[in-house]
């Protein structure tokens, strides 16, 4: 039931773990794995399927909080390698919402806060946005031009934010802002403020299911009750980051397996010369590889979620695991399509779509040229930022 996993890394799972692994693979198979290709052509955000979705209480990350479900980190990590399996763009909306929404309150919010917005997030009946990148700030986040002022028992925000999932459809927005001080501050904006206008960043060739949008804050006044307190600088939006980019090698891994599956699957459906082209010594070595990369995925991910239920995975570690994901999904993703030929490229066999939505893991939460840098730098203790 657990799919792909040829070295039996369910062994060293607990209870709990192999269910959630199992209760989330069924959901995919049964649910998302069916529409997904038609979701994804057509651009549109399935929040249907999500409110679905929502009925199974697995939506928190590895969260803790009122509302929240209790799942170990590793057990997250599968919830994210099975639905990256289904369709990248799903699993991003629930990383969008737990990974970076939830997570930013969780971490950072009152508890009033967190009494507010926790549980009804947690069922998925109120989503959230994660406003940080701005058009002229990606991999500088640090550097962020939106500005806040405090104005009596209100904070007035102004600026622009790009990249945003769920910006367009969100309940209530995370803002990343500079305060009167000079320190990074997060807000909760919530829908319907005057001056916050989000549209769609339209044409995307890679997670085409989540719209992603263009944010600009004129004027939004936000009452001061709804400031995280526990965001003073960006050192605390650095801890929602370093914490979900663990998650981003879990997601990478999943694509890797779903381009696997279909190949193992095409390779023995597909005949040419007489035979199946699994019976050709190039498609095994193809397979071969590929399970190799896949099994090395594995093992490695399930390392980082056993140091994350420890309290003992490091930002480095996070950021070595993203490095190492998403540049072996894209060799398996690449590997699967060539081996597909020319059916490779139809949306209807999974691979091509897979292979698209990989490149944004590549690029989102922390490039894979800043990440290597990080871990560059703390190997060495010099700094090739320049």
């Amino acid at each position: 039931m657990t799919g792909v996993d040829y070295y039996d890394i369910a062994a060293d799972l607990t209870e709990q773990e192999r269910s959630v692994w199992e209760t989330v693979r069924g959901f995919v198979d049964e649910k998302v794995i069916p529409v997904a290709g038609g979701f994804w052509e057509r651009a549109e955000m399935p929040l249907d399927l999500l409110k679905e979705y929502g009925q199974l209480n697995l939506v928190g990350d590895g969260l803790q909080g009122p509302g929240v479900p209790s799942l170990s980190h590793t057990a997250a990590g599968l919830v994210t390698m099975e639905l990256s399996r289904g369709d990248g763009s799903f699993a991003t909306m629930l990383g969008v919402q737990a990974g970076l929404a939830m997570r930013s309150i969780a971490f950072l919010g009152s508890p009033e806060q967190k009494e507010r917005w926790l549980p009804p997030m947690a069922r998925l009946e109120v989503l959230g946005a994660f406003g940080l990148t701005e058009p002229d700030h990606g991999s500088d986040a640090v550097a962020l031009a939106t500005t806040a002022r405090r104005e009596g028992d209100e904070y007035v925000l102004d600026g622009a934010k790009r990249w945003i999932g769920f910006g367009t459809v969100c309940d209530v927005c995370v803002v990343w802002a500079r305060g009167e001080d000079g320190q990074v501050q997060g807000f909760l904006v919530e829908r319907g403020t005057p001056g916050f206008e989000a549209t769609v960043i339209e044409g995307k060739a890679s997670l085409r299911a989540i719209h992603n949008a263009h944010i600009t804050l004129t004027g939004v006044r936000v009452p001061a009750a709804n400031r995280l307190p526990g965001a003073n600088s960006f050192r605390d939006t650095g801890r929602v980051l370093s914490a979900t980019r663990a998650g981003i090698a879990w997601g990478a891994l999943g694509h890797a397996l779903a381009a696997y599956e279909t190949a193992l699957a095409h390779s023995l459906e597909r005949k040419q010369f007489g035979q199946p082209i699994g019976s050709f010594q190039l498609v095994q070595d193809k397979l071969v590889r590929m399970l190799a990369e896949v099994t090395a995925m594995q093992l490695f991910c399930l390392r980082v979620g056993k140091l994350a239920d420890a309290g003992r995975l490091t930002d480095t570690q996070a950021s070595l695991a993203k490095v190492n994901a998403t540049r072996k999904a894209r060799a398996v993703t690449a590997m699967a399509r060539d081996l597909l030929g020319g059916d490779g490229i139809l949306l209807e066999n999974r691979v091509a779509r897979h292979m698209a939505d990989v490149e944004a893991l590549h690029t989102y939460e922390g490039t894979e040229s800043i990440q290597t840098l990080i871990v560059g730098r703390h190997l060495t203790g010099l700094s090739a930022f320049t």
